[in-house]
């Protein structure tokens, strides 16, 4: 059965999507890795309208609690391989089968980038990790070192402060380029050690991480850390994607109402050539998304 439309991903931008979808009565349904995406691993979300703070997992549920409210099918833990239109009909291929559809939304979100050092994928879950909130607690009372110096990175070291015994920052540049408001709450923190200008050259461990070897502008030293947060940025997941025109950072270029370069394919969210990747702008994203979704089978029919 060909669908109106199928919907990749379930963070801000694919609920939101799949929301917008179910009440314009299409025929659709969501295929994603995992529900949240990458908002579900943020700790305090203080600039969604409506809620003066609430955490990244909290505003997640909400998400999906208005999206089950349509019952809408989702098949969760189903990874997409492979994306194409051929004939007027686009074809998506996951890990289990393959669906058709008339129209797609591609929301996939993105992916921790990793530093790509010796030590760094040997020592993954064994100490390298790319998510304070999972895995965090684990390293209550150590010493850890985050690395990156955005608003992941700041983020992260906010989170491990209040339980690791020191956090050590490790900044490739000479300065933060996340928001002045998480600078400041990690300003004068005594369990935050704070190293611009150093690049991390190798991580090394016995069965996990013992230490991480860094450069601060030529003198060498050496970080006895148990625990590695890497948040140095993210890629877009938009591998799986035939024949859609893409940026120098392999972003899925979409214009003002998501349309990609492909007729009746979709981008929306972090995934996408969108400036600013903010939760409410990813579900704004979504809503468009959908509405030209929807404006699209009308015009086809």
């Amino acid at each position: 059965m060909i669908l109106d439309l199928i919907i990749v991903g379930a963070g801000p931008a694919g609920i939101t999507a799949s929301v917008y979808a179910a009440r314009k009565k299409m025929n659709f349904l969501v295929l994603t890795k995992d529900i949240g995406g990458q908002a579900i691993w943020s700790s305090d979300v203080e600039n969604y309208p409506g809620y003066q703070f609430i955490t990244g997992p909290d505003l997640m549920t909400k998400f999906q609690e208005h999206m089950e409210r349509y019952g809408i099918q989702v098949k969760e833990n189903e990874e997409v391989v492979e994306l194409e239109k051929k004939d007027d009909v686009i074809y998506i291929k996951t890990t289990k089968e393959t669906y058709e559809a008339r129209t797609a939304i591609i929301a996939a979100g993105k992916k921790a980038k990793e530093i790509g050092v010796p030590g760094e994928k040997e020592y993954k879950n064994k100490g390298v990790a790319y998510c304070v909130t999972c895995d965090g607690p684990i390293f209550a009372e150590k010493d850890i070192a985050v690395v990156g110096g955005g608003n992941s990175a700041l983020d992260a070291a906010i989170q491990m402060m209040r339980i690791a015994n020191n956090v050590y920052i490790i900044n490739i540049t000479d300065k933060f380029s996340g928001d002045s408001i998480m600078q400041e709450k990690i300003k004068n923190n005594p369990r935050v050690k704070i190293l611009h200008n150093t690049k991390v050259e190798s991580i090394t461990g016995d069965k996990f991480v013992t230490g991480i070897n860094i450069d601060t502008q030529g003198k060498k030293d050496i970080l006895d850390v148990k625990g590695v947060f890497v948040e140095i940025g993210l890629v877009p997941n938009s591998w799986f994607v035939k024949g859609l025109d893409k940026n120098e950072k392999g972003e899925i270029k979409v214009n003002c109402a998501n349309e990609t370069n492909v007729p009746g394919v979709f981008a929306a969210g972090d995934v996408t050539s969108v400036p600013e990747k903010q939760i409410v702008i990813a579900a704004g994203d979504g809503a468009k998304a959908a509405l030209s979704a929807f404006s699209y089978l009308a015009r086809l029919k």
